[in-house]
């Protein structure tokens, strides 16, 4: 015997609707048993205040790239084959306290299972560690830094 589906596809194109008349990002609808959350990401990049305690260091200039005879096309760090991606959304430090240093360097080596960073996420601090085993190029976050899904974070070659 087949139940009956109590889901409402007009109502989600409605509740779509509303989401893209107003500036609500999601809504979310219930009664009985049924409930309906409709949600919109919004692509916004969002400006924070660092606070006080991790002021941003000095920016560290990277090493000069040996000059070659043809141009290599330029990758973009996303694209980069050593690209280290944010695992979450959260806030990268590159130290473990405000007053010590940073985890890694440019130019440090690096081993697998390495911790190079934290992520703080609704209160809790995640280790990202080295994927790989090699030499830090590029740092591509400051302390305090929001950061984004999938968003490299620093790249080891």
């Amino acid at each position: 015997m087949a139940k009956a589906n109590p889901f409402d596809p007009e109502l989600v194109r409605e509740l779509a609707t509303l989401l893209a008349d107003t500036d609500l990002t999601e809504i979310e609808v219930e009664k009985g048993d049924l409930r309906i959350r409709v949600a919109r990401s919004l692509a916004a990049q969002v400006t924070m205040p660092m606070p006080q305690a991790y002021a941003a260091p000095a920016p560290v200039a990277a090493p000069a790239a040996p000059v070659s005879a043809a141009p290599a096309a330029p990758v973009s760090a996303k694209e980069h084959p050593g690209a280290v991606p944010s695992p979450m959304v959260g806030t990268a430090y590159r130290r473990p306290s405000p007053d010590a240093k940073p985890f890694v360097e440019i130019g440090a080596r690096v081993e697998a299972g390495e911790k190079v960073l934290l992520i703080e996420a609704m209160k809790t601090f995640n280790e990202i560690v080295a994927p790989r085993a090699g030499i830090v190029t590029a740092v591509l976050v400051e302390d305090g830094q929001p950061v984004e899904y999938g968003e490299p974070l620093m790249i080891i070659e």
